[in-house]
């Protein structure tokens, strides 16, 4: 059976060619954290679906060594990273907070996660949505107070419901489209920053005595 067609290079391929990075979605983080101010030097980034390693290797490049990048993806990581940075293999829906190191173990929590396309519109979105908020429920256990949260998600009919559901959490909620987001995409960004923690629950007052 004959191999799926490889989609031509565009100009941002060819610049992530040039430039080192392994695919061309460097890109529209570039321009997320232009807009937004997501990475500086010293921060601790966790990346979801970190495969094939461009994201990864941009934030190691923004957090310098005084920083740390762990990144999780399904497939195996082959490449080389600087020493402040890794891509680990997981399941999302099997990582756990202990595993991730706890509460406020990052900053910056980034997901350019995907499913695996259907080629079926509404079910494409759904499963984008499902990982978009398993990555939102991940940042709310290991995010720092004040941090950071970047996920990309197909515009679908629940996705004013993932929106408000991650303004709940932080102070401002953004959506950005990426001039490097294929023109006949569906995909987008949601893009928060500072991350409130939730408040701690009011002690039962008991019966009187």
């Amino acid at each position: 059976m004959a191999g799926r067609r490889r989609r031509p290079q565009d100009r941002y391929g060819r610049q992530a060619k040039r430039e080192g990075y392994a695919a061309r979605s460097v890109y529209k983080l570039q321009e997320i954290d232009a807009k937004v101010g997501l990475l500086r030097r010293g921060m601790r980034v966790l990346d979801l679906g970190a495969y094939p390693g461009s994201w990864t290797t941009y934030a190691a490049e923004k957090v310098q060594r005084e920083g740390k990048v762990r990144g999780y993806d399904l497939q195996p990581f082959r490449g080389t990273l600087p020493p402040h940075a890794e891509i680990l293999r997981a399941d999302v829906f099997e990582l756990t907070v202990e595993e991730l190191g706890g509460a406020s173990s990052f900053e910056v929590v980034m997901s350019d996660m995907a499913p695996a396309t259907s080629g079926h519109r509404f079910t494409d979105q759904a499963r984008s949505e499902a990982l978009v908020m398993r990555a939102f429920e991940l940042a709310t256990q290991v995010l720092a107070p004040g941090g950071s949260f970047v996920a990309k998600i197909f515009q679908g009919g629940d996705f004013q419901a993932v929106k408000k559901a991650i303004a709940e959490r932080f102070d401002q909620v953004r959506v950005v489209r990426p001039d490097a987001v294929r023109r006949e995409s569906i995909e987008v960004f949601l893009c928060a920053t500072g991350f409130r923690a939730a408040e701690p629950s009011e002690p039962s007052s008991g019966p009187e005595g």
